[in-house]
């Protein structure tokens, strides 16, 4: 099943393994930046790097240390 960034909640009740959560999580997180454009105002662009550290701190709730990681490279 894909699941959207809207069905965060959703995905971590799920029955999936840690490690398959994490990767639909990133999956989420690219699609997101994915989507960008050079015609994408600044608005959107702060929106979606807010959408990325609130799935990195998901993902953190998982794996404590990948989690960290990924919230400590944003910049």
């Amino acid at each position: 099943m894909e699941y959207n960034f809207e069905q965060i909640e959703e995905l971590m009740e799920s029955k999936l393994c840690g490690k398959c959560k994490i990767n639909k999580l990133l999956h989420m997180d690219c699609l997101l930046y994915a989507n960008l454009g050079l015609d994408s105002s600044k608005k959107e662009k702060q929106d979606v790097k807010a959408k990325s550290k609130k799935i990195y701190i998901y993902i953190k709730k998982i794996d404590s240390e990948i989690g960290d990681r990924l919230l400590s490279s944003m910049d």
